[in-house]
């Protein structure tokens, strides 16, 4: 009877799972801001970021107008170029910098020598955890869609590229907010293109 019971808990519990939410309708920036002008733009029902034809400038950042604390983020991106640094990254528990193009807080990073890596983008301005030696290189496949999940839950923080843990870090810094904006980046100085599609989020308690 308790083993029932138990049982009857558990899949009233999973029956209350928060359903994951499309954070972008493949049709228009509703919910996000960033240069929307030169920058970014929407191809196919995709977020389309940067060129392979000129250098991006500088760094720049679509962010959404919410926030968000505990989640799993999936994403799939693709990353093109060849000239420059080619690089990008998903922003999470992240703000914008008042008057400024650039975003702080975690990233996901995307490209040669940084997959699956955790970075934390102008604050620390370091590697937080990156995945052991050839695990991302890997697991990226470059040039072609690739899924990213990013799961938050308190401090701890789990990576997985195309189903690879890559990284799985608790922040020790209780002033780290653990709340925040999701963002994707195009990295400067190179000739990038990068591309987002079917961007999810699943709340978690």
């Amino acid at each position: 009877m308790k083993i029932a019971a138990l049982g009857l808990l558990c899949i009233s519990l999973v029956g209350l799972a928060a359903e994951p939410q499309a954070l972008f309708d493949g049709k228009t920036f509703n919910g996000w801001d960033g240069d929307t002008n030169k920058t970014w733009r929407i191809r196919d029902g995709m977020i389309v970021g940067g060129s392979l034809e000129t250098q991006v400038p500088r760094n720049e950042f679509l962010a959404t107008t919410r926030s968000f604390t505990n989640f799993v983020l999936r994403v799939k991106f693709k990353l093109e170029g060849t000239e420059g640094f080619v690089n990008s990254g998903v922003q999470f528990r992240s703000q914008r910098i008042p008057n400024d193009a650039e975003m702080i807080g975690y990233q996901a990073d995307i490209g040669d020598g940084w997959w699956g890596a955790l970075y934390d983008e102008s604050r620390r301005n370091t590697v937080m955890a990156k995945p052991e030696e050839g695990v991302g290189q890997k697991a990226a496949k470059k040039g072609e869609w690739n899924d990213y999940e990013i799961r938050c839950e308190g401090p701890r923080i789990v990576l997985k590229l195309n189903g690879v843990t890559t990284v799985d870090y608790t922040e020790a810094d209780p002033a780290i907010p653990r709340s925040g904006r999701i963002g994707v980046q195009v990295h400067g100085g190179g000739k990038t293109l990068v591309s987002f599609k079917d961007i999810t989020l699943q709340p978690l308690p």
